[in-house]
Order: structure tokens, then sequence, then C-alpha cells
């Protein structure tokens, strides 16, 4: 989904690149309604502020099957589409299909609506045409050592199996592996990329003896900021790339951000010189720690819920994998309590599945056929329309729109986003 209204004062609006992962796109001067000097004789007015207006097309990407059969439906025409946000009908101002991975420019999108007294940019078009876009983000600080062999194998399978010739993809990890590609068609690159690849996560007994506040394990927390400021900012430069489906691939093992309290309830009792655990919960200090921990789940459900909406924006899909397969226990060594272990293990899944189901994509977890989902994955990215219109609600203080995609066709399933957010409006310049 493309962010369709940003309003600014006369600081000018510079979208700032990440790691270099995306590619020099051509960019549209900014719109700006001009302020008109008084004539002669007129009393002077006190100077009213400079406004820079940019309106950009909305898309997003669309899947059509057959009831029936659910093959892939490759003819529907612009005026068998309808999209409704908040319920009211959008006049559709583009549409491209993408089949087979052949890209095919069925209606250009007209420039933007003229608004009075707002000078507006044309559209310019990329030389790019490329169908496919893959984003490899790696999350290498919420990835165990012990997964790196599985994390490699499973690029692997990608190479032969999702990205192909005439893909475009770049990679990007939040840790030590140091990745950084820029999109590209050079497959070298991602195999250069896959020994690189290294997971240094934090193991259970790690994060019940670290530093804790009153946010949780600091270290953890530290770990989760800069995964998602990272995939925030890949987000928000994907923005760029209209008219393209951009599947975005998640390696990582999910997040919780409150793990393991009875283990650290007992490290807290250790440290303190307290024999019983239990006894803790009388102290007010840790009375106080503990309610304040609580609201960790707020918290990532917080972190998840900005993510998908700036991937929505975006028009991104979020692939999830977690390398770790089908999960039957914890290891020997981790001697963490069994109720602590899989509380953990639920709230880390389900991180993943909320960040692939808020945006329309796959959620891979707890399962060891990767084969299978990533055929899955390479179907859904090989046949789509991405459908564009301009909103009629220029009011930016309504942030939500609820979207209905459908199609005028009987017998047809219709697979879209349903929702999307504006990015907030900026803060006083200062």
């Amino acid at each position: 989904m493309g962010i369709i209204y940003r309003m600014r004062t006369t600081v000018t609006f510079l979208a700032a690149g990440l790691f270099g992962l995306l590619l020099a796109l051509p960019a549209s001067p900014p719109a700006v309604l001009h302020a008109q000097a008084p004539a002669a004789g007129q009393a002077q007015t006190p100077a009213q502020p400079t406004f820079r207006v940019s309106v950009d097309l909305v898309t997003t990407d669309v899947i059509v099957r057959e009831q029936k059969s659910d093959q892939f439906v490759a003819d529907i025409k612009a005026d068998e589409f309808e999209v409704y946000e908040d319920g009211v009908k959008q006049q559709i101002a583009s549409l491209v299909l993408t089949h087979g991975g052949r890209v095919y420019n069925v209606q250009s999108p007209p420039p933007p609506p003229v608004q009075e007294g707002i000078i507006l940019p044309r559209n310019r078009p990329t030389n790019d045409a490329a169908g496919r876009v893959f984003l490899l983000f790696i999350d290498d600080l919420h990835l165990d050592f012990r997964s790196t062999p599985r994390a490699r194998d499973l690029i692997k399978r990608m190479m032969r199996l999702l990205i192909h010739e005439g893909d475009m993809f770049g990679i990007v990890s939040t840790g030590t592996s140091s990745i950084s590609e820029q999109l590209t068609y050079d497959r070298q690159v991602l195999e250069s990329a896959i020994s690189r690849v290294t997971g240094g996560g934090l193991r259970a007994k790690e994060i019940i003896e670290g530093m804790q506040s009153s946010q949780g394990p600091t270290e953890l927390r530290h770990r989760a900021h800069v995964a998602f400021s990272t995939a925030y900012d890949l987000m928000r430069n994907l923005e760029k790339l209209q008219n393209r489906r951009k599947a975005v691939i998640y390696i990582s093992s999910g997040y919780d951000f409150n793990p393991f309290e009875k283990g650290r309830l007992e490290e807290t009792a250790r440290r303190w010189h307290v024999e019983n655990a239990d006894d803790l919960q009388s102290d007010p200090f840790y009375r106080n720690q503990q309610s304040s921990q609580a609201l960790a789940e707020a918290h990532l459900v917080r972190e998840l819920a900005e993510l998908t909406r700036a991937a929505n924006r975006a028009n991104a899909t979020l692939y999830t994998i977690d390398p770790r397969g089908l999960v039957a226990g914890q290891d020997i060594d981790e001697e963490v309590d069994i109720q602590d272990w899989n509380a953990y293990l639920r709230e880390s899944q389900d991180s993943l599945r909320v960040l692939a189901e808020q945006t329309g994509g796959i959620a891979v977890v707890n399962q060891n056929d990767f084969n299978k989902a990533l055929k899955k994955i390479d179907n859904e990215t090989s046949d789509y329309y991405v459908v564009g219109y301009y909103s009629s609600n220029p009011d930016p203080l309504k942030r939500t729109r609820k979207l209905d995609v459908r199609v005028t066709r009987p017998n047809i399933n219709v697979t879209a986003r349903t929702s999307y957010t504006l990015r907030p409006l900026p803060g006083p310049p200062r």
C-alpha cells in the first residue's frame, strides 16, 4: 500500500536511504502552494505559511483466482475492479498485471487530481520494469548461532525455488553478519552473502542472567529496537518503488519482550540472596519492576503494529520464516523451566505470524517443509495485479482507512489488503 498524503512546512522532505539498499529512483519535485503578494494599495496581511504538499497514488496488490480451480485469472479488465475506501467507491487510476513474472501495464495512471491553488507534480516513470522485487531481511540478532546452518540452507533453497533469473533482490542483516547489498539482478551477490550469514541471538541462559530493567532484559530490548528500527526504515524506503509487489522474506526466530519470567525471578532471588524466590513478591521495589515489565507484551504489540502499518503503506508483503523449523523442545543444555520455554516459543512464533498475516503474507513457523512454503511464495509473487487510485478523502487526520477490493466477474476469489495507515503528521519544525 503506497502512502498517499504528506504535508509539512517549507522544510524540504528528503527520504533517507537505508544502507544503500534501494537504487536511485527518479524523484518528483514537491508540490508548492505559493502565497500571492498583495496588490498595490491593498492592506498588508500577516504572512501565511507556505506548504509543500504531495499526493501519491494509493496502490495495493490483488490476487484473483477462480473459485473452483484456484487458478489465477489473468484477463480481468480495469472496469471489472471495484475499490472502496471506508465504504466510498474510488476511481481506479492504474492497473498493472504481472503474470508468470512478466509485467503488463494495463492502464497507466493519469496525473493526480488538481486541487485549487496547488501545483502537483506528474509521476515520472522508472526505467526498470522488473515484475518481482525480493528483499531478504536477515534478523541475525534474533537467530540462535546453532540455527546458522539451517539459515544458510534456507537461502540456498530460495535461490533454487524462489529467486529466478530476472528477479531483483536485495539483502540486509540486523547484526554481526554485516550484510547490506543493493537491489540487483546478480545472483552471485546472493551466493557470496550466504557464507556470511551467522546467527547471533541470545541464548536463554544469557537472557536470564543478563541485566534487567523496568522494561525487562536490557540487551534483549536493545536488540529488538535495532531490528525493528532497521525493518521500519526499510519499509519507508520501499515506498519509492511503485506498481510492484514487494516481497520481504523476513528470516527471524521472533520476539518476546518478557521471556522466561520464572527463570529471571529465580536469578533475581539468587542475586539478592533471597532463599525463596516467591518472597520477592512482597518486596515493593521488585513488585514495581515486575508491574512495569508486565507492560512488555503491550510494547511488543505496538512495535509489531507500527511495522505492519509501514509495510502496508509501502505495499510490501512480509513472508516470515523461522529457520528453527519444527521445534520439539528446548536443547538439552538449556535447563529452562518447561513452562517458561513453551511460553517463550509460543510468543516468538506468534510475533512472526502477526507480521505475516497483517501484511498479506505467509508465516512459515514450526514446520520443516521449507520447499513447499517457498513454492507457495513463488506462486503468490508471480501472478498478481497492482491496482492504483487517488483517494477521494483529503483528510490527513484520518490515518487508518479500510479497503475493500472486488471484481464484478462472478465465481472469483479476491485476495487483497483490507486496510492501510497514513504516515503520522510531522511535528512543528525545530
